[in-house]
């Protein structure tokens, strides 16, 4: 089974956990034993789709929190897939929770629904309950996709930010209504640690943290150089940057606090390990954010939170190393080299690109390696049109596969950094050789542009005697 998946799989078990402990909680609370009617039945229905909805929703938070723990051991990729996958079924719920309790209570007070409506919601908390709902079905419009091709990201982002007040504005009417943080029961408690947690992880995890850790490292752009047409440097300075820890192949979060760029947040990965006034960031141009940031200014004050990701070496099994990296995609690869401790021959890499002019940062990749004797294949063309391949088109015919561009694979743990879609091939054709899911580490970039066969051009390795 996948890495990834099996993540995954651990956190939506834990999700369940929660669930079930909030409706055993409920079931022990001594209320279920007051149902003697229809009207009970639904009304209690509709507690329970509440607090379920509710426990989504804050648990969607703690997913989101950016917390160091769930990066590390589950990977901040699969958190944020489970995060995507509560969203719709917490929305509905909540959505069940006040239509049901409608209906309980009009068949139990003998009202029509409409005026039912309008006693239920005729009071300040629960006028509160209404507004977060409506902002919950709004966040969940905004992330389908057909609308969010259609929002910048900036606003999508913008709009995502409303779910933490969207929950917080129900708790008056948990505290009220509900009844469910009031008094001294475990249902209580249970309720208001998870609330603690969740806002507390949010509070610490995505401001305070980020802040302290910016006021104390006082980063500033260095200067900006560019490598190409679409991909330039940013070279930061700042003071006791090694006390950040990072680890090659690592990324954080950066907010540039200049005119144009304060509002959006980057995630971009490390192009070199920080030394303990400098660190480097490699940037393609991918629309008008990263745009701004190739024209910073020297001075301009960096914010960030992180280090983040699992793409580095402390995920090693294997005595050798394969790594296979595409585009940008060299990015993290060339500080996950750097940080190695590579010995002699010990690691294979093969770097990929459509075209001469998008091999930034081989040269440097190319060192570490051939510095410790490891080999480099060059691999310079599109890929065919008729072959569904991570390959060039010159590369397949002269017969190259992965087992013959990565002589150890079956002996190595298998780096893997590029577009989604080129990531998979590499990942397939890795699997279909016989190496283990525990053995391939991915790490993906999707905004790429798109795939357009043309003349390939070269396949060429570099060898470097052992020293």
């Amino acid at each position: 089974m996948r890495r990834r998946e099996r993540a995954e799989i651990a956190l939506i078990a834990a999700c369940w956990v929660s669930v079930v402990a909030a409706v055993m909680l409920f079931l022990g609370s001594g209320r279920p034993a007051q149902l003697t009617d229809l009207a009970g039945a639904v009304t209690a229905a509709g507690i329970v789709t509440g607090l379920v909805g509710t426990d989504l929703l804050l648990l969607m938070l703690v997913l989101a929190a950016r917390v160091p723990w769930v990066d590390q051991t589950f990977g901040q990729d699969a958190a944020m897939r489970v995060h995507r996958r509560l969203g719709k079924p917490a929305v509905y719920l909540v959505l069940g929770h006040g239509a049901l309790l409608t209906v309980g209570y009009s068949l139990r007070d003998g009202l029509s629904l409409w005026h039912q409506t309008l006693s239920l919601y005729s009071g300040a908390d629960m006028l509160l309950a209404l507004l977060g709902s409506c902002l919950l079905v709004l966040i969940v419009v905004t992330s389908l996709v057909i609308v969010r091709r259609r929002l910048a990201y900036e606003a999508w982002h913008a709009i995502h930010l409303i779910s933490y007040a969207a929950v917080l504005v129900a708790v008056p009417h948990q505290l009220s209504a509900g009844q469910v943080l009031s008094g001294s029961t475990p249902q209580t408690f249970y309720w208001i640690s998870l609330y603690v947690v969740a806002f507390g992880s949010v509070a610490w995890f995505r401001f305070a943290a980020p802040l302290l850790a910016t006021q104390e490292h006082e980063l500033r752009v260095a200067r900006v150089d560019p490598l190409g047409p679409d991909v330039f440097t940013i070279h930061l300075r700042g003071r006791d940057l090694s006390r950040l820890g990072v680890r090659g192949g690592q990324y954080a979060i950066w907010r540039f606090w200049s005119r144009g760029t304060w509002w959006h947040a980057h995630p971009i990965s490390f192009s070199a390990v920080p030394t303990d006034t400098d660190a480097r960031l490699t940037v393609r141009t991918l629309g008008t954010g990263t745009e701004r940031l190739r024209r910073l200014r020297p001075g301009t004050k960096v914010s960030f939170a992180g280090p983040y990701g699992m793409f580095t070496d402390a995920a090693r099994t294997a005595p050798r190393l394969a790594i296979v990296s595409a585009g940008i995609g060299i990015t993290p690869v060339r500080a996950l080299l750097e940080d190695s401790g590579l010995r002699p021959g010990e690691a294979t890499v093969v770097l990929r690109a459509t075209e001469r002019s998008k091999t930034f940062l081989w040269d440097e990749a190319t060192t570490l390696v051939q510095n410790s004797g490891g080999d480099v294949v060059e691999m310079i063309g599109r890929r065919p049109a008729e072959v569904v391949s991570w390959m060039s088109a010159d590369a397949i015919a002269r017969g190259a596969t992965i087992s013959s561009v990565l002589p150890d694979l079956l002996d190595s743990d298998l780096f893997v950094c590029g577009p989604a879609e080129w990531t998979d091939l590499v990942v397939r054709d890795a699997r279909a050789e016989g190496l283990p899911d525990r053995r391939i580490h991915v790490e993906r970039f999707d905004a790429v542009g798109p795939r357009v066969p043309r003349r390939s051009r070269s396949l060429r390795r570099r060898r470097a005697p052992t020293p």
